[in-house]
C-alpha cells in the first residue's frame, strides 16, 4: 500500500470485497426491481426470483451493456433525471442513455475523485493536456471526448495543452508548460494513441524532459499495435526517451459512470476500487472464468442507484492475472479488446486530424 488514499479505495482484499459488495449489490438489485418496471419485467423473464439469495458477486443477475442503446432504464422519476449521459460511439451508431439524478450525480463525483486520487494525490498540480482546448469551447460541438478532457481537467490547475486550435502539436504551448512547472511534480492526461503521436513522439523529437510528470492516460492498444506499441513498450520508451515513469491507465465506461479501474504503479495489471469487482465470464457457458483464462469482462459497482447499471456485461475482452498478489490487493487484469463484431466506440476515436495531418491511429478509450 502506498498512503492513506490507496489504503481507502484499494484497500481490500477480494474476500473483503465479497462479504462487503454482495449484500450492497443484493439490495440494489431488489431496489431497481422495485423502481425501473423494464429492469424487472428482464428479471422475471430470465426467472429471476424476487429476493433472490447469492453467494457470490459471479451468482448476481446482469444486464448486457447493449441494453442501454435500445431501452430507457431509470429507477428515478423523470422528473428527478438532473442529468443524461450518453456513450460515444461511431457515426450512426445508437448510443447508450444513462440517466442520473442529483445525488447519483454527486456521488459518481465522489467516488472517481477518491480513486484518482490513490495514483495523483490530493494535491492540485499543473496540469498538460494532451488535446486542444478548442475541443471544449466550442460547446456546440462538445463531443465525448471533450467530455473526458473536461472531466480529467479538474483534477489539475494552470491547464496547458500539447494541440493548438486546429488540433496540430503545438511544441511552443509544451516547452513553454515545462519550463514553467516542469522542475516539479506535475500531471499529464490524454487518450493513449494521441499521447503516444502528440508528447511521446514530439518530446523524443525535441528533447523534452518529463520526468516529474504523473501521466494518465485511457485507451486500447489494437490501433498502436501497427507501430509495435503495446504497454510494456510505452512504458519502456517513454522511461528511455523522456524520464517519464509514473503512468497509470485506467478502464472505464459511461454506462457505470463514476467507476474507473486503474493501472497499478508497475503497470502489470488494472485494479478494482473497494466499491467495484470484475467478473470474466466464459463467453459460451457464462460461467466464471479461472485466474489466467480469457472471457467477456462483466463490471460491477455499488455506485449505480439512479439505473440498473450495478452488474453489467460488457462488449470487451479481458483476463484476470491473479487474486490479492499485486500492489494492491483484490483482482488484478488486463483488457484485450472488443469482442468480435462488437461496433467501435470511444472517446479517442472522435478525434479527426487536419486534412494535412497524418491521420492518427485511433483507439477505444475504455
Amino acid at each position: 500500500m502506498n498512503g492513506p488514499e490507496a489504503d481507502f479505495v484499494f484497500g481490500r482484499t477480494q474476500a473483503e470485497r465479497e462479504s462487503v459488495l454482495l449484500p450492497e449489490l443484493l439490495a440494489l438489485t431488489e431496489h431497481h426491481r422495485a423502481n425501473c418496471e423494464p429492469y424487472d419485467r428482464i428479471l422475471s423473464a430470465l426467472d429471476v426470483p424476487a429476493d433472490r439469495a447469492a453467494d457470490r458477486i459471479a451468482d448476481l443477475p446482469w444486464l448486457p451493456v447493449r441494453l442501454f442503446k435500445h431501452h430507457d432504464l431509470a429507477s428515478v422519476p423523470r422528473e428527478e433525471i438532473f442529468k443524461t449521459l450518453t456513450s460515444s460511439g461511431t457515426t450512426g451508431a445508437e448510443v447508450s442513455r444513462i440517466y442520473l439524478d442529483k445525488a447519483a450525480a454527486g456521488d459518481q463525483v465522489r467516488a472517481l475523485s477518491r480513486t484518482l486520487q490513490a495514483v495523483l494525490g490530493k494535491q492540485r498540480l499543473p496540469m498538460l493536456m494532451v488535446d486542444s482546448s478548442g475541443l471544449i469551447k466550442n460547446r456546440l460541438s462538445f463531443s465525448a471526448r471533450g467530455a473526458g478532457v473536461l472531466g480529467m481537467a479538474g483534477f489539475g490547475r494552470n491547464h496547458a495543452y500539447a494541440l493548438d486550435a486546429e488540433e496540430r502539436p503545438d511544441p511552443d504551448a509544451i516547452a513553454k508548460f515545462l519550463t514553467a512547472y516542469g522542475d516539479k511534480p506535475f500531471l499529464i492526461f490524454g487518450f493513449t494513441f494521441m499521447v503516444w503521436q502528440y508528447l511521446y513522439e514530439v518530446s523524443v523529437e525535441h528533447g523534452f524532459d518529463l520526468s516529474n510528470g504523473i501521466l494518465v492516460h485511457s485507451g486500447g492498444w489494437k490501433k498502436l499495435a501497427d507501430r509495435a506499441v503495446d504497454n510494456t513498450t510505452f512504458r519502456a520508451r517513454f522511461a528511455a526517451d523522456t524520464g517519464l515513469t509514473r503512468i497509470h491507465n485506467y478502464y472505464g465506461m459511461v454506462e457505470q459512470i463514476g467507476t474507473v479501474f486503474v493501472e497499478g504503479p508497475e503497470g502489470d495489471a488494472l485494479y478494482c476500487p473497494d466499491f467495484a469487482d470484475i467478473v470474466v465470464r466464459d463467453p459460451e457457458t457464462w460461467a466464471e472464468q479461472p485466474v489466467g483464462t480469457p472471457g467477456v469482462i462483466e463490471v460491477v459497482s455499488s455506485l449505480p442507484r439512479s439505473y440498473p447499471g450495478h452488474v453489467l456485461l460488457t462488449e470487451d475482452l479481458g483476463v484476470v492475472h491473479g487474486i490479492d498478489d499485486g500492489h494492491w490487493p483484490g483482482k488484478r487484469f488486463s483488457v484485450l479488446g472488443r469482442l468480435p463484431r462488437a461496433e467501435a466506440r470511444g472517446c479517442s476515436d472522435t478525434f479527426s486530424a487536419p486534412q494535412d495531418t497524418p491521420e492518427p491511429q485511433g483507439v477505444r478509450a475504455a
